[in-house]
Order: structure tokens, then sequence, then C-alpha cells
């Protein structure tokens, strides 16, 4: 890995435009040899096949060579066999602004960058955003009414109906989990809101919607002490994970961990007392995901005598019920390599690709837990233009073959 401590190593031509699945490398084929087409020589079936095999992207360009080429990678048998024999490394979509839902997408594979456009009804970064094999749900963080759950390369998207009591709270944790079987899904939201003029107590409620039934239920509602819930949390083998912060010095650390079994259908009372599972240690913050089936935590490491202060980044697993193991640490050429990061980041990931982002600026470090490996992607094709700019963005599997 040497070489590749500093991020900004990886220089790319900046300020360019993009059409959707377009390149930040691409420099054409200047080749004039003779070109021998195989759309003459081959059947559908087998030109089929061949396609099946190449990068979404490259599907995706295949599809304006000709109008066959266009019928058979845009044909419902395509899309729904295409699956197995392409197997996607999860991207990472960059919000390169604040006030527009323009950006970029990461291929790990391919190195690339490709300029795609989010739905039409995204209008701006402001939106809690989850996934989970290949679909990605938004709500809108203003009226927290609003989810849509979609498809970003197929475009196939729908809006979810409006989920009960869930407009007036101070905070609100989205996720989703998708069954690769029967691609049924489920959608919950954990809602917080401060008891008026008491900063120490916080309801605290939990409500999931099931893409079977088409409806909402609210599983879960009590009061907490000491403790409120926040914007975080992930599905992970039908439990319910979500990260709630301390509202006073009395506790040791200022994250604890709620654990949910989304198969318990009735109300539960005593959350906190059933699954309440302490963090690893002093954090800044907190990220959760879901790494095949494995609760992953990625946190910033605070210092003990003052907390918001991060010395460092590190990767937990939990192994047993409220057990952790820590996997990998972040080295300090690659910390230092974000340059000033702050107490918080941005980080998600699934399959074996963890990413992590600094809000400040558009560096992206990828972790591939297989092999315990730590590296750069390539320069993000959007530089920092003004002091107060934000960067954020989040993972998510690049699929064909799932529509919501």
């Amino acid at each position: 890995m040497k070489g590749e401590s500093s991020w900004v190593s990886h220089s790319l031509h900046d300020n360019k435009d993009f059409d959707s699945f377009s390149e930040v490398d691409d420099e054409g084929n200047k080749d004039n040899s003779p070109v021998v087409s195989v759309d003459v020589l081959l059947p559908d079936d087998l030109l089929e096949r061949i396609l099946a095999y190449l990068p979404i992207a490259s599907i995706f360009r295949a599809g304006c060579v000709c109008k066959r080429w266009y019928e058979i990678v845009n044909s419902r048998r395509f899309l729904w066999n295409i699956s197995p024999l392409t197997p996607q490394k999860p991207w990472y979509f960059m919000f390169t602004s604040s006030d527009e839902a323009s950006g970029y997408a990461y291929d790990t594979v391919s190195r690339k960058w490709y300029g795609i456009e989010l739905p039409y009804m995204i209008k701006t970064s402001r939106w809690f955003i989850a996934s989970s094999c290949g679909l990605v749900c938004f709500m809108d963080k203003d009226s927290r009414r609003e989810l849509h759950v979609c498809n970003l390369i197929t475009k196939c998207c729908i809006r979810l109906i409006q989920p009960p009591g869930l407009r007036f709270c101070d905070y609100s944790a989205l996720s989703i989990a998708v069954d690769r079987v029967s691609a049924n899904y489920t959608v919950s939201v954990v809602k917080s809101r401060q008891v008026p003029e008491n900063y120490f107590q916080w309801d605290l409620s939990i409500h999931v919607y099931d893409s079977v039934m088409m409806t909402w239920t609210a599983t879960v509602s009590e009061m907490l002490t000491g403790w409120r819930g926040g914007d975080e949390s992930v599905i992970c083998n039908g439990v319910l994970y979500f990260l709630i912060y301390a509202t006073g010095s009395f506790q040791e650390n200022r994250h604890g961990l709620v654990s949910y079994d989304l198969s318990t259908r009735s109300p539960v009372r005593n959350l906190l007392t059933r699954g309440f599972i302490s963090v690893p240690c002093s954090l800044t913050c907190g990220r959760l995901m879901n790494l095949n089936g494995t609760l992953v935590m990625v946190g910033g490491i605070g210092k003990q005598d003052r907390q918001d202060i991060i010395t460092g980044i590190g990767i937990w697993i939990l192994e047993s019920t409220k057990e952790w193991r820590e996997v990998a640490r972040m080295p300090h050429r690659f910390f230092q390599g974000f340059g000033e990061l702050d107490d918080v980041f941005a980080s998600s990931g699934t399959d074996d690709l963890i990413y992590i982002q600094s809000y400040g600026a558009p560096a992206l470090l990828v972790f591939d837990l297989q092999k315990n490996q730590w590296k750069w992607s390539q320069k993000c094709p959007v530089s920092k233009r003004f002091p107060l700019q934000l960067f954020s963005g989040f993972c998510f599997e690049p699929r064909l073959d799932i529509s919501p």
C-alpha cells in the first residue's frame, strides 16, 4: 500500500460535464482498425448472454449501440437473468452539493466515477437515505412524511404511503432490509421527540413498513430517560439496531446501541433493559451497516477526557448479542490523508466494502473487510470550491433485476 497514503495524490481532470453513466477518464476509442459486427453473426440468446457479462455501466452504453441491443438490455428476461452472471461490488454515490441532488457514483472494480441522475423527486441532498440489495429508500428531512423506494440504475421508483405520526419529531433514523430471494422489503423509522421542557426525557417510537401488506405498524412507544434517539440505524438478520445518545453527563459513554427483533409484532416495554448494548469504546460518532449478515460499526475514537475530539477511526463487528470485536483500525497515514477530519463523518457499506468520507472534502476511503485492505478512491471529478461546501454520500448495490 506504499504510495497510497494521501488521497490527493490520485489526480484526475476536474470541471467536466458528464452524461448518465459517463466516465471521468473515458478518452474514447481512437483505433481506426476494421470492426467486425457480432450483431450480424450471433443469435439473440447468445448475444444476450455475452452482454450479461458486462459491468452495469457498460450494459447501459451497449444499449446505445443499436435498436437490437437496446431491446435486449431492456427486456424483462435480460434484467432478471443478469444478476447471477455479473456480481457487482457496491457503489458509493457522493453528493457534491448540499442544495442540489447532484453527484457521482464510484465503482471500486473499474475505479471510475459515473455521472448518474437521482429520481426526479429528489431535488436536494437533504433526505434520510438507506439502502439494501439494490433498493434505496429516501425520506424527506423536512416533512418526514414523504418516502420513496427506488432502484437508482433502472430508475424504477414508488412512493410509500405516509407513515402515521412521524411529522413532529426531533430525530429520525431510517433503514431498509430487502429479502434477496423474494425481493420483499421492510422499512423502519425510529422517531425521537423531546418531552416539552424536559431535556432528559424523550419519547421514542418505532414504525415498520411491510411491502407485502403495504401498511405501517407502530410496534414500540416508550419514554427514555437520559437517552434520546438519533439518525443512525440498520436492519441485520431481522433485527433492528439503532444508536442512542446520552442527554446528560452521568453516562459513561455518549453513545449506546439498542436492538429490537422486528419479528415481534406485539408492543414491547422496557426497550433499554431488553436490548441495550454498550459501545466498544468512547466514540465521537458511530455508523452502522449490514455486511453479509454481520452487524458492523464504524466509529470515531474519542479521547478519554475529551470525547468530542477524534483520535482515530475503528471498525468493530458484533459477534454475539453484546460482544464487540475490533477488526480494523485506520492506519494513521490514511487518517492524516483526510486533512482536518471533524469528530463526525460519513460511512456506509455493504457486501465486504466500507466507504468512509469526510463531510468537509470529497475524499473517499475504501476498506475491504475480506482483504483487510485500505485504499483511496480515484479522485472525485468535483473539487471543493468554497470553505463551507459540504459533501455527503451513501452506498448502494447497482442491480438491474430488482424493483420496489
